[in-house]
């Protein structure tokens, strides 16, 4: 199975569960089913999007340049400044 076949069947399935639950065929009692029921999906929407920028500052955290990929990006902006005052364009 895919990644993607995956990722669809658990939402397939989630929506399925949360639908179920939304339309009372799943029983819950009265104070579940009227207060945090019907909020699941903004709080699924929120725990997402905190999940993303967590994960999105921890990798700029631990982001660690390494030498040799200064050293590549180094040899590539001379070699593109070569090219350009090649075709005549002023490169500074």
């Amino acid at each position: 199975m895919t990644r993607a076949t995956e990722t669809i069947s658990i939402a397939l399935l989630l929506s399925s569960l949360y639908l179920a639950a939304y339309l009372r065929l799943i029983p819950f009692p009265d104070k579940i089913q009227e207060e945090i029921i019907p909020v699941l999906p903004f709080w699924g929407l929120v725990s997402f999007g905190s999940y993303l920028l967590f994960s999105l500052g921890w990798g700029i955290v631990t982001f660690r340049d390494t030498e040799e990929a200064y050293k590549e990006l180094v040899v590539e902006i001379e070699t593109a400044k070569r090219e350009l005052r090649g075709k005549g364009v002023d490169v500074d």
